[in-house]
C-alpha cells in the first residue's frame, strides 16, 4: 500500500488533504482514484489507513478510516554530526542514514572542511529534506528525521552535553572499536547517541582532544580507511545493531 506524508495542518478530524508533488504522482503515475486505500503519515509517528474520496489536479481528499499501530522506529535516538563533505556526498549520507533509522542530521564545519566557500549552497536544506522524505517512504519509516543547517565547531561542542553516548570514529585510533564501547556502556541506559564524523580531510588532533574532554569515545571502524560518506552509516549500522533494533529479536 502506498504511503504519503502530510503535515498535521492538513489533517481535519477524520479527513485530510494531500497537496504538492504527491498529487501529480497519485493521479498520473500511480493512477489512484476514489475508493483506493492509502497510508497517511503526519511525519511525527502517527499513521492512518485512509480511503481516497476525490482526486483532482490540485489536491487529493482522503477519508481517515483508522489509526495504524506502528513498530518500526528504534528506541535508540541517534544524531549524526557530519563534517561537511563535497558536492552530492551529503545526499548519499542523508539517504542511507534515514533508511537505517537516524533521528537527526547536522552538518558541521570543522578545521579541514574544504567547502567553506560554498556554504550558502549547503545551507539550503530543502534538497536534503526531500531526500530524507523519499528514503522514509522507501523504508516504511514513520518518523522523518530532522535535517539541520550547518553549525560551527563551537556550536557542536555546546550541543554535546545532552547525549548519553558520544562516538567519534577516527582513522588514527587503534584497537578500541564499537564492541569496546558497547561493553563499556552495557550497564547504562543509553537512549540518546551522537555520532561525529570528520570531513574528507579528517579531524585535527585538537578537535579529537576536545571530544575526549567531553567524554566521547574515540573509536576505530576497522583496519581500512573509510570515506566520509561511508563512515557515518557504517557507525550507525553497528550501533543500531548493538544498541538499537537492527539485529532483530
Amino acid at each position: 500500500m502506498h504511503k504519503f506524508f502530510i503535515s498535521k495542518e492538513n489533517i481535519h478530524g477524520d479527513s485530510c488533504i494531500i497537496e504538492g508533488e504527491d498529487v501529480k504522482h497519485i493521479y498520473k503515475v500511480l493512477r489512484l482514484d476514489s475508493g483506493d486505500k492509502v497510508n497517511i503519515n503526519d511525519g511525527e509517528g502517527t499513521e492512518y489507513l485512509g480511503e481516497i474520496e476525490e482526486v483532482n489536479k490540485k489536491e487529493v481528499k482522503v477519508k481517515l478510516i483508522e489509526k495504524v499501530e506502528l513498530n518500526n522506529e528504534s528506541n535508540l535516538k541517534v544524531q549524526l554530526y557530519q563534517g561537511m563533505p563535497k558536492s552530492a556526498k551529503m545526499d548519499l549520507i542523508v539517504q542511507k542514514c534515514t533508511e537505517l533509522g537516524i533521528s537527526e542530521i547536522t552538518p558541521i564545519i570543522t578545521e579541514r572542511v574544504v567547502v567553506k566557500s560554498e556554504l550558502s549552497e549547503f545551507k539550503k536544506v530543502d534538497r536534503w529534506n526531500r531526500i530524507a522524505l523519499e528514503a522514509c517512504k522507501q523504508s516504511k519509516r514513520s518518523l522523518i528525521p530532522v535535517i539541520n543547517t550547518p553549525i560551527e565547531f563551537e556550536e557542536l561542542q555546546e550541543a554535546l552535553n545532552k547525549y548519553d553516548l558520544i562516538v567519534v570514529p577516527y582513522e588514527n585510533q587503534k584497537g578500541e572499536g564499537i564492541k569496546y564501547v558497547v561493553n563499556e556502556v552495557k550497564n547504562k541506559e543509553i537512549k540518546d547517541v551522537a555520532i561525529i564524523i570528520g570531513p574528507e580531510g579528517g579531524f585535527e588532533e585538537s578537535e579529537i582532544q576536545s571530544f575526549k574532554d567531553l567524554g566521547a569515545y574515540i573509536v576505530t571502524l576497522g583496519p581500512r580507511i573509510l570515506r566520509t560518506e561511508t563512515a557515518g552509516f557504517t557507525a550507525l549500522s553497528l550501533l543500531m545493531y548493538e544498541l538499537g533494533d537492527l539485529g532483530g529479536i
